[in-house]
């Protein structure tokens, strides 16, 4: 077990760190939703920027300990996010909008899809050591 976690830390780093940005967005989405102020595009829309901005920092910082080149790493951490945006916005469209599902069943699915896209592009281009 200790060779597996050792072997696989930057994975699951990254998916304790997706955890709690998931946690963070689906949070901010739940309660704007529930407070009935906007509508689920927008909650999707300031959730997903709170989840990835905290995402961005806990794995520069932690888990792929990069110091250099922060702003472009930021702004392709922002390219991946907004590309995984489109995905989320697309498939609640879709899943809400015109099947009828559950907006926070349709919110979860969404979020499981959209942390393994992340986490492939992230890992390829936005965390890659500079050479």
């Amino acid at each position: 077990m200790k060779v597996f976690l050792r072997q696989n830390r930057q994975l699951l780093l990254y998916c304790v760190i997706g955890a709690s940005g998931a946690l963070v967005d689906f949070t901010v989405y739940s309660l704007l939703v529930r407070s009935g102020t906007v509508g689920y595009q927008a909650a999707n829309a300031l959730g997903y920027a709170s989840g990835t901005v905290l995402s961005f920092i806990l794995n520069a910082k932690y888990n792929f300990r990069v110091a250099d080149k922060i702003g472009l790493r930021l702004a392709s951490f922002c390219g991946v996010a907004l590309l995984g945006y489109v995905v989320s916005a697309t498939a609640l469209q879709l899943f809400i909008g015109r099947l009828s599902f559950d907006k926070y069943l349709a919110k979860l699915v969404t979020l499981f899809v959209v942390v393994l896209l992340q986490y492939n592009l992230n890992r390829l281009i936005s965390f890659r050591k500079a050479s």
